[in-house]
């Protein structure tokens, strides 16, 4: 039998170095555009869809992890911003459960199907978003799965606040970016 056994994601280097570039983050607005830059970047670099997402130590307000969207450099297709990001944070803190600390969870849209179950059951308590709603895939062409319309109140019945409209505008433009240059869009909307 030829089965895999292993799998292993890479997180491109510029995207720490990018982070660095940022430096210290206080205000949700400065964490936004840290993110919205991370996914302008991301789709140019090849790596994969124009999303990024980044977990923040509530308290002290130090960045744990940034992940970007690496569908197409890892050929993985659940290896959304999201994920990286919160598999990144649950790695450098060595445990699953993110709710040990209070952690926030930056994402330039509201997290697809998939990725809204990993934030909730990662144990993050405050989730920020430039967005939310179907604009993001009328720009794009991607399919961001079906989505609960109480989605909101469901996070926060699970201990997760929600913020959304940080970093509007900057999260369009990138999308509206992608869109015009044409490139790949996997997992597009069907039907």
């Amino acid at each position: 039998m030829n089965c895999a056994t292993r799998i292993q994601v890479d997180l491109p280097g510029w995207v720490l170095d990018e982070a660095e570039r940022a430096g210290r983050m206080g205000s949700v607005e400065e964490r936004m555009h840290l993110v919205n830059v991370l996914a302008g970047r991301n789709f140019r670099e090849g790596s994969g869809g124009p999303f990024a997402a980044a977990v923040f130590d509530l308290e002290s307000g130090e960045l744990v992890s940034a992940g970007v969207n690496l569908v197409l450099s890892s050929q993985l297709s659940s290896m959304h911003a999201e994920v990286v990001a919160l598999s990144l944070a649950q790695t450098r803190l060595a445990s699953w459960d993110l709710s040990t600390r209070p952690h926030q969870l930056v994402v330039n849209w509201r997290p697809c199907a998939m990725c809204y179950g990993a934030s909730i059951w990662s144990g993050v308590r405050d989730l920020v978003i430039a967005g939310a709603g179907a604009v993001v895939e009328q720009i794009t062409g991607f399919n961001e799965g079906p989505m609960r319309e109480d989605w909101r109140e469901q996070a926060e019945a699970r201990g997760m606040s929600v913020t959304e409209g940080i970093g509007y505008d900057d999260a369009i433009a990138v999308f509206q970016d992608y869109a015009d240059s044409g490139a790949e869009v996997y997992n597009p909307r069907r039907g």
